[in-house]
């Protein structure tokens, strides 16, 4: 069977690339930032541009839009960003290809048909709450296991030796030994700490994308 093909939109380093590469999607990634450590085939552009140049060979379609406006720590940027997810919903919605929209817990009023999946509940050493809007109907989407991680690691840079990150599910959020306890905790061995502070673990795009395949084989 050939592997479906997935267009990855603000795609930053990979994170989600990698989980639907292991749930069996071929990958190519979209960002107006360069991204030199994209494992996949990478295109440097506008995500609405890229999108229609690619589109015809693309089966699905992931897109993270800038999440910093939707943040719960918004208040603290100096750079005014845009909140594009519905204009991003509006765009894949006319190309009638199945889709997903992934983003921070803040951009919930922006996500009426989501679910939130949690590192907690695929063993990782992180919490990172994000929500998930899918074209398609995703069953029993894992509940946060937080009590089987009391003391996750925060590799956002942002905190201390020990402190408490609003909007991350609460209790203490230990700082990373180093690099190397950092990857461990998200799941991923080829990030740099700036890198890692904006990914997605790939567990989660994994759960999605196997959900997404289960779809894809019912609608042909």
């Amino acid at each position: 069977m050939t592997r479906p093909r997935l267009l990855d939109l603000f795609c930053g380093a990979g994170g989600s690339a990698v989980g639907y590469y292991r749930a069996g999607f071929d990958v190519v990634g979209v960002d107006i930032e360069p991204q030199p450590n994209y494992p996949f085939e990478f295109h440097r552009g506008e995500w609405w541009e890229s999108l229609f140049e690619l589109a015809a060979d693309i089966d699905v379609i992931h897109a993270s839009p800038p999440c910093q406006a939707y943040s719960v720590t918004a208040s603290l940027h100096t750079t005014p960003y845009p909140k594009l997810i519905e204009r991003v919903r509006d765009v894949l919605r006319r190309l009638d290809r199945p889709y997903i929209i992934e983003n921070v817990e803040g951009a919930r009023r922006d996500m009426p048909n989501r679910v939130k999946l949690c590192g907690s509940s695929f063993g990782l050493g992180v919490r990172r709450h994000r929500l998930f809007e899918t074209s398609w109907h995703i069953m029993f989407p894992p509940a946060c296991a937080h009590y089987l991680q009391p003391e996750p690691v925060d590799v956002t840079g942002t905190g201390g030796p020990a402190t408490r990150l609003p909007g991350s599910g609460g209790g203490i959020h230990r700082k990373p030994r180093n690099l190397a306890h950092a990857r461990k905790a998200m799941g991923i061995d080829w990030m740099t700490r700036p890198e890692l502070a904006e990914a997605i673990p790939p567990a989660y795009t994994e759960y999605v994308g196997a959900q997404l395949l289960e779809h894809l084989v019912r609608a042909a």
